[in-house]
């Protein structure tokens, strides 16, 4: 190839630096299935948003919660009030921030529809804690520590999730679509099982901790360790919280892709699925009485995860087509409509009587020496 100096001499030298500039200020599109840098997060970013929840998390147990008790309704409002208007501040702050960077909404919108799945997703998955702790007699005063160190073990899980679950991605393509499809399998299994079908003693981590901890006898719950004649043993408490732990890692296993499906950005996939499961516990003491009532949430969850999961694979299967029109769906679009399945999937929640919560008689219960959680905090209430 011969220089030809013509070529570049008639250039006009301004609009080299008009096109230096614009391509320093503009972001390079990208293709639709690559991971997303919304906000531009660089470590300290990072080491702000967990140093921020270390505190909160801390003065929550150690000030705020220091003696275990049974909290009341209008206590577990409060505390659900606070944890959501955090998130709701920490949204806006988002939104302000990606407005910043490039002049657009997007990284607010899906900062909020990724925190409506989640926090939905959770409410969903509050019976099955329900049926935990009653199956273990766990007094309603000391499930509050439980859930605490049960979310703490989340909030690594969920960072361990996100970071593999983007990296895959990044890696292989691929994995979309089979994220994709595993949130469709999700929703159609959601949508025809029953929450009945709970059963807190075939948990594989309870068997194996049965098996090989020392158990202490006694209905032991505010800790999860105590000596007996100089030997450890390992608490009824201590067993409940392994169930827990375990439990969430399954929740993990749909919740992520699901806000994945939503966003690639690593920093706002894990910020709203930490923001959503804060206040998991205020909202866990203040909807307890009344999950019966959730019988219908359940198929609004099964639609949203089978919506994310078209989306999902309608990205990888037309991804060069988007890349040249632009995306599959608007983020406004999604958050309208993960809003509106959710709102009617919870309206029969206002007019229609939830069945009773109450076990059956033949329903195994050891250790059973305290009701249920719901008929704890009914009691309370009257």
């Amino acid at each position: 190839m011969e220089w030809n100096s013509d070529r570049w001499t008639r250039v006009p030298i301004g609009r080299v630096f008009e096109r230096v500039r614009c391509r320093r200020t503009q972001p390079e599109k990208e293709s639709a299935l690559a991971a997303e840098n919304l906000l531009e997060v660089h470590w300290w970013h990072w080491a702000a948003f967990l140093g921020g929840i270390a505190v909160l998390l801390f003065l929550d147990l150690v000030v705020f919660h220091r003696h275990d008790h049974a909290p009341s309704l209008r206590e577990s409002f409060l505390w659900s009030v606070f944890w959501i208007g955090l998130a709701l501040v920490f949204n806006a702050f988002v939104w302000w921030w990606g407005w910043h960077l490039h002049g657009s909404s997007e990284a607010g919108v899906k900062f909020l529809t990724g925190f409506v799945v989640e926090k939905s997703l959770s409410v969903d998955n509050l019976f099955v804690f329900a049926v935990i702790f009653r199956y273990f007699g766990v007094s309603i005063k000391y499930q509050h520590r439980i859930l605490f160190w049960g979310i703490l073990g989340a909030i690594i899980m969920r960072g361990i999730f996100v970071a593999a679950g983007v990296s895959l991605i990044q890696m292989f393509e691929w994995v979309l679509l089979v994220f994709g499809a595993f949130l469709i399998y999700t929703g159609i299994h959601l949508a025809f099982s029953k929450k009945e079908n709970v059963h807190p003693e075939k948990n594989v981590v309870l068997r194996f901790a049965q098996r090989w901890f020392r158990i202490s006898p006694e209905p032991i719950f505010d800790h999860f360790f105590v000596r007996r004649n100089g030997l450890l043993h390992a608490t009824p408490g201590f067993l409940v919280l392994l169930v827990v732990e375990s439990t969430d890692v399954l929740f993990a296993v749909d919740s992520v892709p699901a806000v994945i499906g939503i966003t690639r950005d690593p920093f706002i996939v894990y910020s709203s699925n930490i923001w959503a499961i804060l206040g998991l516990r205020a909202l866990y003491f203040l909807l307890v009485g009344v999950l019966d009532r959730f019988e219908y949430l359940h198929y609004g969850l099964a639609a949203v995860l089978s919506f994310i999961g078209l989306k999902m694979v309608g990205e990888y299967v037309g991804h060069h087509y988007f890349d040249l029109h632009g995306r599959l769906i608007d983020p406004w679009v999604s958050l309208a409509i993960v809003g509106g399945i959710l709102g009617i999937s919870l309206l029969p929640t206002f007019f229609v009587k939830g069945k009773s919560t109450e076990s059956k008689p033949d329903e195994p219960r050891p250790l059973q020496t305290t009701p249920s959680p719901a008929e704890a905090v009914r009691e309370e209430r009257r």
